[in-house]
This record gives C-alpha cells, sequence and structure tokens, in this order.
C-alpha cells in the first residue's frame, strides 16, 4: 500500500490538498448538496453508477478519437503543404490563424446545418480544436531541419518528395509529439463541450441532463471523469513526446 501511496502523495499533492480543501469548505460552511456537493460523494456516484457513465463515456470517447485523429491528420496534411509551397504558406497560414480565432460556438449552427444536430457536429468541433496545433507544430518541424541537412540531400539531388520523406518528416517527429500532447489533453474536453452545446450524447449531454434536473453530483461525476481521461492521456503523450525527442531529436 506504501508503495502506491507515496507516489501519489508525491506527485498529487496539490491536487489532494485541493480535494481536501473542497471537502472541508463544504462541511463546515453547511452547503447543500444542490449547491456544492462533497468530493466524497461525487466520487461514490461515480463509483457506484459505472453502468450509467460508461455508455456516455464511450460515446465521448470515440468523437474524440475520431476528432483528434482528423484535426491530426488535417493539420499535418496542411503543414506539409505550406513546406511543400510558398504560394500556399502564404495563403493558408493567415487564413488557419484567423479560423482558429473564431468562438466554437459560434460554428455550432453553420456545423448543424452541414452534419447534423449529432455527432456528425461533435466530431467536427473536435477536429476544429485538435487541427490547429497539429497545423502549427507540423509547420514548424518541417522547416527546423538539422543545419546543413538540406544543403546536403539538394547536392545529392534528392527530389522534393524524397526530402520530405527521408528529411524533413522524422525531423519534424518531436514537434508532432508535442502537437500530440496538446491535442491529446484537449480532445476529450472538446468532445464533452460539443456534446453540452448540442444535447445529444455522451458525457456532455449527461452533465446539461443533471444539470438542469439539479443532480450536480452526476454533473460533477461526468467532468471528473473528463478530467481524470484527458490527465491521463496527457501523462501518457508526454511519454510519447519524451521517446520522440530521444530517437528524433
Amino acid at each position: 500500500m506504501d508503495r502506491l501511496l507515496r507516489p501519489l502523495i508525491r506527485d498529487w499533492w496539490g491536487i489532494l490538498l485541493l480535494l481536501l480543501a473542497w471537502q472541508a469548505w463544504v462541511v463546515l460552511s453547511g452547503l447543500n448538496a444542490i449547491v456544492m456537493p462533497r468530493p466524497l460523494d461525487v466520487v461514490t456516484d461515480v463509483a457506484t453508477n459505472l453502468p450509467v457513465y460508461l455508455p456516455a463515456l464511450g460515446i465521448s470517447l470515440a468523437a474524440a478519437a475520431v476528432g483528434l485523429i482528423g484535426g491530426f491528420a488535417l493539420g499535418l496534411s496542411l503543414g506539409v503543404l505550406t513546406w511543400a509551397s510558398t504560394v500556399a504558406a502564404g495563403m493558408l497560414t493567415p487564413v488557419t490563424v484567423l479560423f482558429s480565432s473564431v468562438p466554437v460556438v459560434t460554428l455550432i449552427p453553420i456545423l448543424a446545418r452541414l452534419f447534423g444536430y449529432g455527432p456528425g457536429t461533435v466530431v467536427a468541433i473536435t477536429v476544429i480544436i485538435s487541427f490547429f496545433p497539429a497545423f502549427v507544430f507540423s509547420s514548424a518541424g518541417l522547416r527546423a531541419l538539422p543545419a546543413g541537412s538540406g544543403d546536403l540531400f539538394r547536392v545529392l539531388g534528392a527530389s522534393r518528395w524524397k526530402t520530405l520523406a527521408l528529411l524533413a518528416l522524422p525531423a519534424a517527429v518531436p514537434n508532432l509529439a508535442v502537437a500530440l500532447r496538446i491535442g491529446a489533453a484537449h480532445a476529450l474536453l472538446a468532445a464533452m463541450v460539443a456534446e453540452y452545446l448540442m444535447g445529444s450524447s455522451g458525457l456532455g449531454a449527461m452533465f446539461a441532463a443533471a444539470k438542469s434536473e439539479l443532480n450536480t453530483e452526476r454533473a460533477l461525476g461526468a467532468s471528473l471523469i473528463v478530467a481524470a481521461i484527458s490527465l491521463t492521456l496527457y501523462l501518457l503523450s508526454l511519454r510519447v513526446e519524451s521517446w520522440a525527442r530521444a530517437r528524433y531529436g
């Protein structure tokens, strides 16, 4: 037990302290559970109602995974395009920066007309959220070549696409790993926000329904699950990033 508790306390003492402060605040202030439940009650609700949470979690995870893959593929494709063409770089870079600055909420009516009020729009929103870091970091990584390597490939007569496959893409792997870390941590959060706004299905819809029924424990339980899985994805992608830097950095 000590082998499990010691690393938990050493690495996550800040979060444990926050939970203890939350528990003490609710108990001492006597707040009603509708206003603010105790963290132990939220954890208990999750643990005792897994058959309720798991189907919604599966829907949200599927939407997040498809959206992350789609956003990553789109961002990398456009990054390669800007690497290959200065005209494309001049056109796409300001457009993507401008597009990423538009609040997602304002795009929902348009996306809903295109994809319907359902999972299609949730995935589209997750793609939009995941796309920008993949585009920015892949564009920067493709240009971060080792000193003199580009000249060497030109002297050897390598074609543009051989240079991309054998030099630029391997050099961009650490940057792509950073994009994956950022995108993976936010994909599930983006899916939940989209489901909340769409009111369709998944943990976001569960949060919206629980909020309207004043079931604060269920609403915070959905948020707790998303936060825990997002943190896990962040830590896993951090390991992938460390491997990529050691292998290609």
